[in-house]
């Protein structure tokens, strides 16, 4: 066995060279460093390049925040760079000291989140919110097959896969009641997401479209948008979400880049009626990843990402065709990711259809929303180069609202 486990590291794991996900990360008492994963051990990107004589500007900082800036071409050279120097047996002894055992670091937000768009891109998901909010109307809006909906959210409290989140609490008002009252919420939920990481900083008033919007689609994150329906249901007419979602937002610490993606590219469902022209193209395709949503050691779901209705090139032409700008660092998740079966469906609100289906769990226990001390997970796989790809893990535990 070779004394550099890092160069046995075969596609047949799910972090091999095939892959590469990206994260920040602490060792002992250190800053934190940009670092690349390799098998169960992570790659100082930085400490590589100064020992092999490489500009050492885009690993700078502790995350991806001066690589995403760099744009496409130095994506393409890193990730170039990076797999040929992990499987080169002359450099091992010289990357030795800046590789670590994952288990021995502290993982941290792996670049700095701009600004953080959430759509609604699932067909299955918006007409199963239509059927339990509106049943006696259509399940979806009109505009729903004609542009990808989404809001704005706060940039500011996404946090990095392990956070503890804490209960919000907001006005909410039962049907019931004739007046709101105040508290924790009673409904508190999960999404499960995938989240874009963007970069390639663009111009005011200049849109991208479909056909470039991989060039400002660094790579993917598990992403879970939590949602306290009940403080969502009770604020959201007439401007959309807000406090009922404000709160929390945790993505995994490792990204997955679009170079990895290649296998996992598939064909949209069927758009109809067709879009308008800035949001067709061929460059517009969905991705094959299976997702599991562990709650409290039950996997109670396993959505599919490849029935999204929308894809992430059209979700770029839509949030810039009205001119506003890109920015490095922004994010954006796909809005929750369901199927046509309930053991598809991305979140307790649908698992539980609003509360009236409660789900069991393998430890005797029922659920229809979140309860103190339950801990959500979410894990996913994709096809890759050779082998399959599994995604950073996106977990966090609710705590007592203050």
């Amino acid at each position: 066995m070779s004394k550099h486990p890092w160069l046995t590291i075969g596609t047949d794991h799910p972090f091999g060279p095939h892959h590469l996900p990206y994260g920040s990360f602490a060792h002992g008492s250190g800053e934190p460093r940009l670092g690349v994963r390799i098998g169960d051990h992570v790659l100082d990107v930085e400490a590589a390049a100064a020992a092999c004589h490489r500009d050492t500007r885009p690993y700078q900082g502790g995350n991806l925040d001066p690589l995403l800036a760099a744009g496409p071409q130095e994506w393409a050279q890193t990730r170039e760079w990076l797999a040929d120097l992990l499987g080169d047996e002359d450099r091992a002894d010289v990357l030795a000291p800046h590789v670590h055992p994952v288990d021995d670091v502290v993982m941290h937000l792996p670049f700095t989140v701009a600004d953080y768009v959430d759509f609604y891109a699932s067909e299955h998901h918006a007409s199963n919110v239509g059927r339990i909010f509106r049943p006696d109307s259509e399940p979806l809006t009109p505009n729903w097959k004609h542009l990808p909906i989404g809001y704005h959210g706060r940039s500011s409290t996404v946090v990095v896969s392990g956070t503890e989140i804490t209960r919000p609490s907001g006005q909410r008002k039962a049907p019931t009641d004739e007046t709101p009252t105040f508290g924790p919420s009673v409904k508190l939920d999960i999404e499960a997401e995938l989240g874009f990481v963007v970069g390639g900083r663009t111009r005011l008033g200049e849109p991208v479209p479909v056909e470039s919007a991989r060039d400002h689609l660094f790579g993917v994150v598990l992403l879970n948008d939590w949602s306290a329906r009940d403080l969502q249901a009770w604020e959201y007419v007439p401007l959309g979400p807000f406090l009922g979602k404000s709160f929390a937002t945790t993505i995994a610490a490792w990204v997955t880049p679009m170079a990895a993606l290649g296998p996992a590219r598939v064909d949209l469902p069927t758009q109809d009626p067709q879009p308008m022209d800035y949001l067709r193209g061929e460059a517009a395709q969905g991705l094959d990843i299976t997702y599991e949503v562990d709650w409290n050691g039950t996997v109670v779901s396993r959505p599919p990402y490849a029935t999204m209705y929308w894809s992430p090139e059209q979700m770029i032409a839509h949030m810039t065709v009205n001119g506003a700008t890109l920015s490095d660092g922004d994010l954006f998740g796909s809005g929750t990711v369901s199927g046509p079966e309930p053991a598809t469906r991305g979140s307790f609100l649908e698992l539980s259809w609003n509360g009236s289906e409660p789900v069991e769990l393998e430890d005797g226990s029922s659920r229809t929303f979140l309860e103190d001390g339950d801990t959500v997970t979410f894990r996913a796989t994709a096809p890759g180069e050779g082998g399959p790809l599994h995604l950073g893990e996106c977990t966090g535990t609710i705590c007592p609202a203050r």
